[in-house]
């Protein structure tokens, strides 16, 4: 017994590899609809066209064929320049080395407070250290913002002010407002040269901004001199849109920013400098503006004693700021970007579908064309509980509604589900001339309801005059949706639905060995019956489940063909 279960399981795992192993070499192909439509053409080339010169200008003007890489940079700077005042200022005196990268501070503007002592003296008077006794000063407290640390007393200041006493170097710094005009202003005239080199690792190419025929008498000018590395300070404010005289009272922040646009092939090479200015700093804050720094310089009096001069300089600090890219041409970038761009040229595709699809949603107007698209290319699935579908004789489509029922089916609001198919040769409906003949008298006897013998008893939602009362509401439902002729009446109804010889072939075709001459030959002619008239007017038998027959045609198919105790099941919608 296992050995026969491990048999059988070998077995069914070697199907279903076979399975996978067919699937693997099937080709699976979408499908897709063609309908001819001018305005919807004229769209998907419009859209084509604009992607295609988008594509096109990125890939050349922005070089997406190229490998992109950030350069790396060293920059060095040399400022020359002398300015008098009281006395000479050179630049190893205006210039002082921030700790910043890449970045010189150039004094504009200064505040001396000379021949300064460690001793004891008055504290600037700030709101913290105006006193008015000893008690107000604490021996040994040191403030952030105070210049030394208290004695514990009180002491004048001037005439007007009395502050706490401290051990500093005396006589402290006052916070003086900085001199109008700046005492270095004559700076503007300073020049400074800049020395950039970058490297791109990637391409193994390094570049500097220095040409070797550099004329070193140039200054740079944005248009006749655009890459002269000398550059003087007042041009320099002068392209930040900045007036160097009022800057250099308090000073501030400049950007001196190169952008280095590479093209490294060799048959579009281009790799230069471009330089441009900015202000970094917010100049309209009130509340400390401009960049200023404080440094001392150190002496030694002839008996020892230790002596400084405190600087406040007030300057501009520039920052150069290196950024830009390198690319050359690599043949994967070119393909990837291809590659890339082929999906949008599904954009057309899905604005159009989105088209239809709002159209669909929309109820303000019907469009035919649209109409016919929307039923051929949305297939709505549902399941068979949910819908039965109802084929009227004088509307060119099937409707499809929604279940439950809470009227009459002829009056229930439905949507088309598919336009009416067309009748194709089916040689279970061949009849010979020699049957028609045969069956002409029986044609007539099939007919023996004429326009004119309509019932008086018919339902308010019967529009033939032909149909009985039904209680169930899927069972009330006409032939047609207006007041017209009944299809019973007709000579293809008698001919593909009721001649028992159209009926005898079309049970041979199922089933070539049954016996049309049992006690159930009524009960088998009225189902094949009720089959040809689903695939005569809905086109196909798959529908059979779910189809209705209207009350006429089924009333005359089982007055024709009755049953014996004359009770029928009819239609099950479970």
């Amino acid at each position: 017994l296992n050995f026969q279960s491990l048999k059988n399981s070998q077995e069914t795992l070697t199907m279903v590899a076979w399975g996978w192993m067919k699937d693997v070499f099937n080709y699976e192909s979408p499908k897709l609809i063609r309908f001819p439509s001018v305005g919807l053409v004229c769209v998907k080339w419009f859209i084509y066209g604009v992607i295609a010169v988008y594509i096109c200008y990125t890939l050349i003007v922005h070089k997406r064929y190229q490998e992109k890489e950030e350069l790396t940079s060293s920059v060095r700077v040399t400022l020359k320049g002398v300015a008098r005042v009281d006395r000479i200022w050179d630049a190893a005196e205006y210039t002082i080395p921030t700790q910043t990268r890449d970045s010189f501070f150039v004094m504009t503007n200064i505040i001396r407070t000379e021949n300064q002592i460690q001793k004891t003296c008055p504290e600037y008077p700030t709101a913290k250290a105006i006193c008015s006794s000893d008690k107000s000063c604490a021996k040994g407290i040191v403030d952030v913002h105070s210049n030394g640390v208290q004695t514990g007393k009180c002491v004048h200041y001037n005439i007007t002010h009395k502050t706490c006493e401290i051990k500093a170097w005396c006589p402290v710094q006052g916070e003086e407002r900085p001199p109008v005009p700046a005492v270095l202003r004559s700076s503007e005239d300073f020049t400074v040269f800049i020395k950039n080199n970058i490297h791109f690792p990637t391409f193994n190419y390094t570049v500097q901004n220095i040409s070797p025929k550099l004329n070193t008498s140039c200054k740079f000018n944005k248009v006749t001199a655009p890459l002269c590395p000398i550059f003087r300070l007042g041009d320099i404010l002068q392209e930040a849109k900045e007036n160097f005289s009022e800057m250099a009272v308090k000073g501030g922040i400049i950007a001196i920013e190169i952008k280095w646009d590479c093209d490294l092939d060799s048959w579009s090479y281009y790799c230069s400098p471009e330089y441009s200015f900015r202000r970094l700093d917010d100049k309209t804050r009130t509340q400390y503006p401009g960049f200023s720094i404080r440094f001392a310089r150190h002496y030694k009096l002839p008996d020892g004693t230790e002596q400084r001069t405190l600087f406040k300089a007030y300057g501009i600090r520039f920052d150069v700021l290196v950024f830009g890219m390198g690319g050359q041409f690599k043949l994967i970038e070119l393909f990837t970007f291809i590659g890339s761009t082929i999906a949008y040229f599904g954009l057309a595709v899905t604005i159009i579908e989105m088209c239809f699809h709002l159209y669909n949603c929309s109820s303000c107007c019907k469009i035919q064309v649209c109409e016919n698209v929307i039923r051929k290319k949305y297939e709505t699935v549902l399941m068979p509980e949910q819908v039965i579908l109802v084929s009227y004789v004088d509307k060119p489509h099937i409707t499809l509604i929604k279940m439950p029922l809470r009227t009459s089916l002829q009056n229930a609001e439905g949507s088309i589900f598919e336009d009416h198919p067309v009748k194709s040769y089916d040689p279970r409906t061949c009849c010979s001339h020699k049957s028609n003949e045969k069956h002409g008298a029986a044609q007539s006897e099939l007919r023996p309801l004429t326009q004119s013998s309509s019932s008086t008893n018919c339902p308010k939602w019967c529009c033939c005059g032909r149909c009985q009362v039904a209680q169930k509401h899927h069972e009330q439902l006409c032939c047609r949706k207006k007041e017209g002729q009944c299809i019973t009446t007709t000579y293809w109804f008698a001919q593909l639905v009721l001649s028992r010889d159209t009926l005898n072939k079309a049970l041979l075709y199922e089933d070539p060995f049954l016996d049309l001459t049992g006690h159930s030959s009524n009960s088998q002619l009225r189902r094949i019956a009720y089959k040809q008239y689903i695939h005569w007017r809905f086109g196909s038998f798959e529908l059979e489940d779910r189809a209705i027959i209207p009350s006429c045609c089924r009333r005359l198919i089982r007055s024709t063909y009755p049953k014996e105790n004359g009770n029928y099941t009819g239609f099950n919608l479970e």
